[in-house]
This record gives C-alpha cells, structure tokens and sequence, in this order.
C-alpha cells in the first residue's frame, strides 16, 4: 500500500535550488520579509509621524525616499505595508487553505448528495466576480475602526478565494481515491479518516503547495486593490494600495509617491509567482530523474 511515489518527490528541493528563477525569487522574497519584520524597528519615524516641515520633500539624508502628503516618511511606511501585505497574504491563505482542503475531501470522499451540494455552492461562489464580491462583503460588514477593516479584509478574501482551493482538492483526492492501496486499505477496514490522513491527503500536497503560492500573490494584490478603492484597510494602517491612491493626486509632481509602493507590490506579486511556477516544475512527478 506504499502511496510515496505520489508523495511530494525527493530531491525536488534540490531542482528547486538548481532553478536560478526559483533561488531569485526565493531571495527576494527572504529580503521583503526580513526588511517587514526589522526595518520599521530600526527607522527613527512612525508609520504615522507627521513631519511638517518636510511636507512632499524629495529622497535625502533625513528621508531616505522622500515624504508624502501629510510629510510622513515614505520608507517607513513601505515597510509597514510589507507588514500589512504579507500579514494579509499569509493569513488569509491559510484560512483559504483550511477551508479549501477541508471541503475539498469532504466532498471527494463521501460523495453524492454531499458532494453535489457542496460543488453547487462552491459553482455559485465562481458566479460572481472575486473582487465586487468582496467589495460586496466589505460593504456589508461596514468597518467602523482601523483594526476592524483589518477583519473585514481578512474575513471578505477568505470567503472569495477558497472556491478554488476546494475544487483543486477535490479533484485531486478523486484521483488518489481510486488508487489500489487507497482501495486495499478500505477493504483492511481501516477508518476512513486515517485513510484520508495518512494516504489521501499527504499524496495531494504537491498541488496545494504549488496553488497557494500563487494565490498568496492574488490576495495581496487583491488587498492593494481593496485599500486603492478606499475599502480596504483604513488609515492610519499604511497599505501599498493606499500609498498609490493617495499619490495619484501627485503623480506629476511627486511621482516617487506611486513608483514606489508601485514597485514594491509588482516586485512580491512577481516573486510568488515565479516561486510558484518553479515549485510546480520541482514537483513534477514527469521531472523525476
């Protein structure tokens, strides 16, 4: 009943390594997240400190990439909107992830009526539009504080993102079901939910990994958007959406107030992606030897 060959494959992290896309992107991303994690606590400003006197001034000694509108320093609030957009990206990935994986198997194993309902409704959820589907939510739950528009972003990606993940899974677990150690193991009498443990889920990884990857890039850049339109996370949060919307106003004079934020976003979005895609070669079952 061995299910390893289906197993995430050894030696694919060494394809990984040996992919130079993989290893850039890899690097790029340890950077952000370093810079997320340490650079606020190392700069002398606030992401909400108000430098009057250098209202819209240009990169210097004093501020490395200049100030906005309200004279806060730009570089300071890049990093707290790291924070914010990998914060956001993670968590609700992994609900997603939860969700997903979870209905996903339900469906696939017990199938039937379960399992129609369960593809009906995630079929509903594909109906609408990801993103006027949160906006929707969004306007439903009505944020009245800066951290309850933190919940509300959270809560409204979550519920709009996990279709997917759910039909990846089912579709997947299908095709492990029908395996002939999965089949041996049901005929020994072992409980269904060992079986979904131990044989089902761990030959599914692969995919998921890959998926989520990519789709922690779709939520981040779903939040920028969120917070561009002006529903997403409120002030005083910094979030790169907000940074471009409020230097659009700015965009002849003080162009670095979109550039930035700009790059900043394009730069993780592309870096997940290109992760995501090398993951998916390195776990190719086809790449083995």
């Amino acid at each position: 009943m061995s299910d390893a060959a289906a197993r995430p494959m050894p030696g694919a992290g060494a394809r990984l390594i040996r992919n130079p896309v993989a290893v850039a992107a890899i690097a790029v991303l340890a950077l952000l997240i370093l810079a997320a994690a340490f650079g606020p606590a190392l700069s002398p400003f606030s992401y909400d400190t108000e430098d009057r006197a250098a209202i819209l001034a240009p990169p210097g000694p004093r501020h490395a990439l200049g100030t906005d509108n309200h004279g806060q320093d730009t570089l300071t609030r890049l990093l707290h909107g790291a924070r914010v957009s990998l914060s956001v990206g993670l968590v609700v990935e992994a609900i997603e992830v939860l969700i997903g994986v979870a209905l996903g198997l339900l469906a696939a194993w017990k199938g039937g009526r379960l399992d129609l309902l369960l593809m009906r409704v995630t079929d509903g959820m594909f109906a609408f539009p990801d993103l006027l589907f949160a906006i929707l939510l969004v306007g439903i739950m009505r944020p009245t504080t800066a951290a309850g528009s933190f919940l509300t972003v959270f809560v409204a990606l979550a519920l709009v993102n996990w279709p997917g993940m759910a039909r990846l899974v089912r579709g997947q677990a299908l095709a492990v079901r029908s395996k002939e150690y999965v089949e041996a193991a049901r005929s020994l009498g072992i409980p269904d939910r060992r079986i979904v443990m131990r044989h089902v889920l761990p030959n599914i990884v692969s995919p998921i990994v890959v998926a989520a990857t990519v789709d922690i890039a779709q939520v981040i850049l779903a939040e920028a958007t969120l917070s561009f339109l002006g529903i997403g996370l409120q002030p005083p949060y910094p979030s790169w959406g907000r940074m471009i919307s409020d230097g659009l106003p700015y965009l002849r004079s003080a162009p670095q107030l979109i550039v930035y934020p700009a790059l900043a976003l394009g730069t993780v979005v592309i870096s997940l992606n290109f992760l995501g895609d090398a993951l998916r070669d390195a776990l190719d079952p086809r790449m083995r030897g």
